[in-house]
Formats: C-alpha cells, sequence, structure tokens
C-alpha cells in the first residue's frame, strides 16, 4: 500500500498522464500557442501570397555638361599660304652679238651689277681689224673729196676767164659732193662695225643682283646661246604663294603679308603687288605674288609660308576645349531636342587668343558643348548648364 500511493505521487510531480491521473496545465498553453502561429501563418500567405510588391523605379542619372551659344563676332580674317620665291622681275642675259669666244667672265653670283656693265667679253680681234681696215678707207675718202673740192676750187678761178666751161664745172662740183658722200658712207660703215664690236660685250641690261652665271672663259658663244646671266632687277624678291580659290576673297594689291623662309625664324614684311586673274583648272588655285625687299636670307627657288591680311569677317568663335576631332576631321558636340547629343562637323578658321573662329559649320546659335566632349558619345542624353562668356558663370 505505501509503494503504490508513492508512485501515484511520482506521477504528479512529473505532470505526466498516467493510467488514472488528469492532464498537466502547461500541455493546454503549448497547444494554444502553436494554434495562433499556424493562423497568423495562413492569414498572412492568404493575404500577401497571391500579390507581390512592384520593384522601385531606378533614378535616371544624366550627365551634366556646360554649353555655350558662341554667336558671332568680327574676326580678323587672316590667309595662310605658301610658295616659292623668285626675282620680282628676273633679266636674262645672252649674247646680243654675232658671238665669238668669251675671254673673261667679270662677276659672280650674288655680285650687284649697275645699268650696261660689262659681265662678260667675247674675243674681238677680227672684228678690230675690220675697223681699222674702215678707218683707213675713211682716210681714202677724205682725201678723194679734198682734191675734189681743191679742182672745183680752181676751175672757179678760171671760169671767168674762159678757160674752164660751166659743164666743167658742173662735173668737178658733182666729183667733189661724191667724195664727200663716200667719206660719211665709210664714216657709217667704221661706225656700224664699231657698233657690232661693243655687242660682243655681254652688258647688264638694269642695275641689279647677279642670280646665276652659265658661262666660262674659252666657252664659244652666239645669239643660240641661251642664256648666260639671269638678274634680279633693283635686286627686288617676291614670294609667289599659291591660294586656294575660296581664300582669293579679300584679296588684293596692297594687302600686307608676312614671309617666313622656311628653315628659318625671320619675319619679313610684304604687299601684294598683284593677285592671278586666272585660277589653275586642276589645282583650283591661284598665285599671289608678294613683293619683298632684298635681303640675303629671301633666296629665289627657296620655299616660304606666309600669312596674309584678308580683312574681317563675322564668324562664331569657340574655346579650344570644344573642339574635337578625329580620323573624319575636326567637329563638336551640339546639344539637339530632348537633351541628345549630335555630332557636327566644322572647318576651324583663324586660332586667337580669344579662340577658334569656324569658318563652316556653326550658325552661332547652337548650344555647343564647351568641354567633356571627349566623354560623351553621340546620341546621349544629357543635363545641359548654359555658361556665358564670362568667364565661365553660369546661369
Amino acid at each position: 500500500m505505501n509503494y503504490e500511493t508513492r508512485a501515484i505521487g511520482n506521477e504528479e510531480i512529473l505532470g505526466l498522464p498516467g493510467e488514472r491521473g488528469p492532464r498537466g496545465p502547461r500541455w493546454g498553453l503549448v497547444a494554444g500557442i502553436v494554434v495562433a502561429v499556424l493562423v497568423i501563418v495562413l492569414a498572412a500567405s492568404f493575404l500577401f501570397g497571391g500579390k507581390q510588391a512592384a520593384p522601385a523605379k531606378p533614378v535616371e542619372q544624366l550627365p551634366l555638361v556646360s554649353v555655350v551659344i558662341p554667336g558671332r563676332s568680327s574676326v580678323a580674317r587672316t590667309v595662310t599660304a605658301t610658295g616659292s620665291l623668285a626675282a620680282r622681275r628676273e633679266m636674262p642675259v645672252g649674247v646680243a652679238g654675232e658671238g665669238g669666244m668669251i675671254t673673261r667672265v667679270l662677276v659672280e653670283p650674288g655680285q650687284w651689277v649697275a645699268k650696261g656693265q660689262v659681265l662678260a667679253l667675247v674675243d674681238r680681234s677680227v672684228q678690230n681689224q675690220t675697223a681699222e681696215s674702215l678707218a683707213a678707207q675713211i682716210n681714202v675718202a677724205r682725201s678723194d673729196a679734198a682734191i675734189a673740192q681743191a679742182e672745183l676750187d680752181r676751175s672757179k678761178q678760171l671760169v671767168d676767164r674762159g678757160f674752164v666751161s660751166k659743164a666743167d664745172l658742173e662735173r668737178k662740183t658733182a666729183t667733189r659732193d661724191a667724195a664727200l658722200a663716200r667719206v660719211r658712207v665709210a664714216q657709217a660703215t667704221l661706225g656700224e662695225a664699231r657698233a657690232r664690236t661693243n655687242r660682243l660685250d655681254i652688258r647688264a641690261p638694269s642695275a641689279g643682283l647677279v642670280l646665276t652665271r652659265s658661262v666660262e672663259p674659252g666657252q664659244v658663244v652666239s645669239s643660240g646661246s641661251g642664256v648666260l646671266f639671269r638678274l634680279a632687277e633693283g635686286g627686288q624678291m617676291e614670294l609667289r604663294a599659291q591660294v586656294s580659290e575660296a581664300d582669293l576673297r579679300g584679296l588684293h594689291a596692297g594687302s600686307r603679308a608676312q614671309v617666313t623662309p622656311v628653315g628659318g625664324s625671320d619675319v619679313f614684311s610684304g604687299e601684294i603687288w598683284q593677285v592671278s586673274p586666272v585660277i589653275d583648272p586642276q589645282t583650283r588655285q591661284g598665285i599671289v605674288r608678294i613683293a619683298l625687299s632684298y635681303n640675303a636670307a629671301l633666296r629665289p627657288g627657296g620655299f616660304a609660308s606666309a600669312a596674309i591680311g584678308a580683312g574681317s569677317t563675322d564668324v562664331p568663335q569657340l574655346p579650344n576645349a570644344a573642339i574635337q576631332s578625329d580620323d573624319k576631321g575636326n567637329y563638336v558636340y551640339v546639344v539637339g531636342p530632348d537633351n541628345i547629343i549630335v555630332r557636327r562637323s566644322v572647318k576651324v578658321g583663324e586660332v586667337s587668343d580669344r579662340g577658334v573662329a569656324i569658318a563652316e559649320g556653326l550658325n552661332g546659335t547652337e548650344k555647343v558643348v564647351q568641354s567633356a566632349g571627349a566623354f560623351l558619345n553621340a546620341g546621349q542624353k544629357v543635363k545641359p548648364t548654359l555658361v556665358t562668356a564670362d568667364a565661365g558663370s553660369k546661369r
């Protein structure tokens, strides 16, 4: 009996259901909590299981770029051209007479000569003998004329006495006149011979600078020998600049130019004195002739460049950073409708401290990307910020 009573006590202490004992109070509490959780889970599944939350719409991030409206401004127009240096008035000198063998050459290239100065001497031994012969003939003719004059004078004294008829007097007068005519013929022949002899000397037709010499002593020359010397009249030089058909607009005689020979840093001031009236149909270029004063650094045949003032023109101007370039040429980025980037090809004009003049491609009213163009692409959408011309102040 005592053992049984102790066993019953242990079941009650453990709170376990026995064969005859009642349920413990903790099991009811646990069952209630489990039911509540299941109800909450079912309710949440019913409310949210058939409808998912929509993802949040991402915010579009547009690059911020500075743009400028260039407008139009007056820009000094300068035409650049290249060409060859030459004598402004080149004088080729050859043989004016019958020619002969050159005995002496008296000048060298680079020397200054006066008008009529002898450049080279031609052998004249034969011509000198001819001149002496003609001079002797003059003396003979003069002697004949003197005899004829003396006979005429005597006849005039005797005609009044009847010793000489008037017919004889007329014949002696005619003889005297013929003798005097032969004297004049001999004198003219001698003058011609001397003139021919003088033409053997090769002389400078005008004062100037000797450019080339192509004759040596001992050389036999004639009128068919070609050019023996080349002279620059007065030493004046010029640049024959080749200018495109479009750039010829605005150029005229009197326009100032700055000429720089290749291989040097010296700049020479010049002035256009002639603009070619003809355009080469093959190259579409014309020749502009720029007069230059003599300088040892200006060598005919050399190559030089020229910057020619051609007035002013109204064109858009942009900062250097706005100009981009690639294998297709120069271009800028323009902000088009809906802030979309558009590529615009341009032709660059004058470059100065104020910026780069745009000769073609813009009318000045476009919104041009001022900088960061290298990081943009055509068709890209941006957020533009307008920048004024005043040192980048924004508005």
